[in-house]
């Protein structure tokens, strides 16, 4: 899906926000980077704000038209901080996301961002199939260009990633077997026995009790042993 989007910058006055849209097109895994008529580019503080992303500045195309940047594009969505009402589909950047995976993942879409000052102009919103629209504070709605391309860019990325994004930098967990659990409860009743907590002529029901709750969390082999591991230091501890 990442592949297929092509971040377009519509007459770009400061050369600092196209190296600041591509580092954080890098961040998000996109790579094609197109610019329509920038005042300065290539430009030496692009590449310092690109900080490392040299390689989509490098790549980027550059031309004289709205017509040649949206060549070859089966979707174009335009970026606002407002709504124009110009009958073109609003949506918010995770609604177009979403969209995006469900009906277009295979399309080439183009998404165009506006100069700093002015964003968009109506002419450039009526080519766009939709509007993607970043509800900032209506008091203070002026959104830096990069920080829109960040924006958008993190919520196609969420989208791309689906069901494993909350689990990208997680090592599976190895679950616990029962016979580890019963070894957990038998040591924490020796121990809260030895600290004086627990006696167990007298249990009522505190055993019970915290089965319960060590069932509910559900501890993973990993945190297990950090169980364990408290247990047997307090042993050594009373113990001494």
């Amino acid at each position: 899906m990442l592949d297929s989007i092509n971040i377009v910058l519509s007459h770009t006055t400061h050369p600092g926000n196209i190296g600041a849209a591509a580092r954080a097109m890098k961040t998000m895994g996109l790579s094609k980077l197109t610019l329509i008529n920038p005042k300065t580019f290539p430009s030496f503080e692009a590449t310092v704000r690109a900080s490392k992303a040299d390689d989509i500045l490098e790549s980027a195309i550059v031309t004289h038209s709205l017509d040649d940047a949206l060549k070859g594009m089966s979707l174009v969505v335009g970026s606002s901080a407002r709504s124009r009402h110009l009958d073109v589909p609003v949506l918010t950047a995770r609604e177009l996301a979403e969209k995006l995976k469900a009906e277009h993942s295979g399309d080439k879409v183009a998404l165009l961002f506006g100069t700093e000052n002015s964003g968009l102009t109506n002419e450039e919103i009526s080519r766009c199939h939709y509007q993607v629209y970043i509800p900032a504070n209506p008091d203070f709605c002026s959104l830096n260009l990069a920080s829109a391309v960040q924006l958008v860019s993190y919520e196609l990325r969420i989208a791309s990633l689906g069901a494993d994004a909350g689990d990208i930098n997680k090592e599976p967990a190895i679950p616990v077997t029962a016979e580890q659990m019963e070894g957990f409860y038998q040591h924490l009743e020796e121990t809260l026995v030895l600290t004086g907590y627990h006696n167990p002529d007298h249990p009522k029901m505190l055993m019970s009790r915290l089965r319960r709750l060590y069932n509910r969390a559900h501890p993973d082999h990993s945190e297990m042993q950090i169980l364990r591991g408290i247990l047997s230091a307090t042993q050594k501890t009373f113990k001494n």
